[in-house]
């Protein structure tokens, strides 16, 4: 009989301490916006030095699960759709910058995400909405000539559809998509004239929400990203 060789793997202090204290977090032990026990506390409970303590409090931070703030406890984070999205913004970037394909499967990806989101801006927008959009739009038109300042009124505008749906988790995959695509956007918007085809497509997409038509406003949203996703490039492929 073959005898399968399984060795215990023996952890690290601070791992240990890791696990616990995530522990706390999940079973609700601690709270969102709880302070976290001192370094004192927790090395005296777990009979560890501070090292193991603070590179534990580490791992939490680096997860989302606390804020370390530099003089004072850590704190336990509230956990929304947007933080847990914001732990992936590094790596996202990382992957887009080095494959031209990853940029072009984010770039289909953000037409079909917004084809839905537009429908649902058509179907549940209010008068308030349709007067926070032309807001955007007005901000935009007073962009014109600062690249920078119109992307951001850009981002805003499609931000602001896909917070019409109220699903938070929509929003904020709106939002860490937009921010992924920035980088690649700006340099390509010194284009002259390429301001004015956004501008006309957004105040298309506008009117197709305010009528509350979900095909007219999908096709408007189709024609508007297809015809700018040529102006997001890796640097050196413009």
């Amino acid at each position: 009989m073959t005898v399968v060789s399984e060795p215990i793997v023996r952890k690290k202090l601070a791992d240990e301490v890791f696990a616990r204290l995530k522990l706390m977090i999940e079973t609700g032990e601690l709270k969102a916006g709880d302070e976290m026990p001192s370094e004192r506390e927790l090395m005296e409970r777990y009979g560890v030095g501070r090292p193991a303590i603070r590179e534990a409090m580490q791992a939490l931070a680096g997860k989302g699960l606390v804020e370390i703030s530099h003089g004072e406890r850590a704190r336990v984070l509230h956990i929304t759709a947007e933080s847990i999205i914001r732990q992936v913004d590094l790596p996202a970037k990382l992957m887009l910058s080095g494959s031209s394909d990853s940029l072009e499967h984010l770039k289909s990806a953000r037409i079909f995400f917004e084809r839905g989101m537009v429908r649902e801006a058509a179907a549940k927008a209010t008068p308030a909405h349709i007067a926070e959009l032309r807001a955007l739009l007005d901000k935009q038109k007073e962009s014109l000539g600062d690249a920078d300042a119109f992307i951001d009124a850009d981002m805003e505008f499609h931000q602001c559809i896909a917070r019409i749906s109220g699903n938070p988790i929509f929003a904020a995959v709106s939002g860490a998509m937009l921010g992924w695509l920035k980088s690649y956007h700006t340099e390509m918007l010194i284009w002259t004239g390429r301001e004015n085809f956004t501008l006309a497509e957004h105040e298309e997409i506008i009117r197709a929400i305010e009528k509350g038509d979900a095909d007219l406003a999908e096709r408007a949203m189709i024609k508007h990203l297809e015809r700018s996703r040529a102006l997001y490039a890796l640097k050196g492929q413009k």
